[in-house]
């Protein structure tokens, strides 16, 4: 075993819901060792009147995309979102994120690039290209014929529109061949496209079916962007793991995602991101703006809606279309819609681990696990504040965002 490195004088946030205890926290090769009082090591991280809680998880990101504002996206060079989401990554890893899903945009370069220690970022799952089907949300086509707000197709990242099951079929397959440990696929309409409607449902049960199945048969898991109701019982219905949004969620939805053990990722702060844009000066269709402010209150009531009833919910922003860096105003709207505040910080530790199948490795701080662990100073339920209390962010053991700490 090498150099043994004890988190001491500290409160733990132990990501299960217990309650804050005081207790030291050894890590040594990555992993934590030990976790109980008196404990000893070569190194002390001196935590006193702090909290260490496990890395946080965002089970909703676009790293690959800065913002929605459609005439800097039309004029930034091609390869300019690259660097951009090494920007992104890093911002997103100094809140305490040390685990993400991309929900398309990363390509395999971008995830390897942060294996390799190319660049600081959390550990990711990409999905490559979201799946939509044609008029869908995915689909940027206007009437001039020209098409806006897709992202370009090039080898590694294909094309994500579908009609049909064997188009479907052959569309997983590529994209698993491309790199993707996730699959994401367009259920309903959307806000930010052009031409279709938050409310209508997208593909039909067969396509839905052999997504599932091409999935299962990868040992992967699926993400629905599903905003309106007949969406969201589709993608129930078909086995997937994640309704993200959410906005027009019924009591017969949440009864059927109660049923199957489906996940919520409600990313509350979206559609509040695209409105903050436009107020900032964004170059947004009127038509973008007036859905971004028709779902927003029905999104609200439908988290509670879910909330109330039990649904099990992880934590995801959809960052991309509001700014990277700003991840955690989440939690905070997740408390304002009724969740504890000990059931958002868990929602974003140990219940966003087990959405991605992660649970064996992160989400909790317990002997054996990855020595993801953040040190929070003051109240860690201080969601307003927790940002600028992040002190110190540590991957795997190895501190990666800090001013004034020194590495394990």
């Amino acid at each position: 075993m090498g150099k043994r490195t004890v988190f001491h004088g500290g409160q733990v946030f132990d990501g299960t819901g217990a309650a804050l205890a005081h207790a030291d926290v050894v890590v040594s090769d990555g992993r934590i060792v030990g976790v109980g009082s008196g404990l000893d090591g070569d190194d002390v991280v001196d935590c006193s009147g702090s909290t260490l809680v496990p890395g946080l998880f965002d089970c909703h990101v676009h790293v690959t995309s800065s913002g929605v504002d459609m005439m800097k996206r039309l004029t930034n060079p091609f390869s300019y979102q690259f660097y951009q989401a090494g920007a992104n990554l890093k911002a997103t890893l100094d809140l305490g994120i040390t685990t993400i899903r991309d929900a398309s945009g990363a390509d395999l370069g971008v995830q390897q690039a942060v294996e390799d220690g190319l660049i600081a970022g959390p550990r990711m799952q990409i999905s490559v290209t979201a799946i939509s089907q044609t008029g869908g949300h995915g689909d940027g086509w206007m009437p001039s014929g020209i098409t806006v707000g897709g992202r370009v197709s090039y080898p590694g990242r294909p094309s994500g529109i579908v009609d049909g099951p064997e188009e479907m079929r052959r569309k997983v397959r590529e994209l698993i061949r491309s790199g993707a440990n996730v699959l994401k696929v367009f259920t309903s309409g959307g806000v930010l496209s052009p031409r279709d409607n938050p409310r209508h449902g997208h593909f039909r049960d067969d396509e839905l079916e052999v997504l599932v199945a091409e999935a299962n048969a990868a040992g992967i898991y699926v993400m629905a962007h599903a905003q309106a109701t007949p969406g969201i019982k589709a993608a129930v219905r078909a086995g997937i793991r994640s309704i993200e949004h959410g906005v027009f969620l019924d009591e017969e939805a949440v009864e059927m995602m109660i049923e199957r053990g489906t996940w919520l990722v409600p990313t509350l702060i979206a559609p509040v991101s695209v409105i903050e844009s436009a107020e900032e000066g964004a170059a947004l269709q009127p038509a973008v703006l007036a859905k971004a402010r028709e779902v927003l209150a029905s999104h609200q009531e439908a988290f509670a809606l879910a909330v109330g009833a039990g649904v099990k919910i992880a934590m995801g922003t959809d960052s991309g279309v509001g700014p990277h860096g700003t991840n955690l105003r989440e939690l905070a709207l997740m408390k304002a819609g009724g969740m504890s505040a000990v059931d958002v910080l868990v929602a974003t530790t140990r219940s966003a681990a087990q959405l991605l199948g992660l649970d064996d490795e992160l989400g909790t701080i317990e002997e054996g696990k990855r020595a993801d662990l953040v040190i929070v100073r003051g109240d860690p339920f201080d969601f307003e504040h927790l940002k600028e209390n992040v002190a110190a962010v540590y991957k795997d053991g190895n501190l990666v965002s800090s001013g004034q700490r020194k590495g394990i």
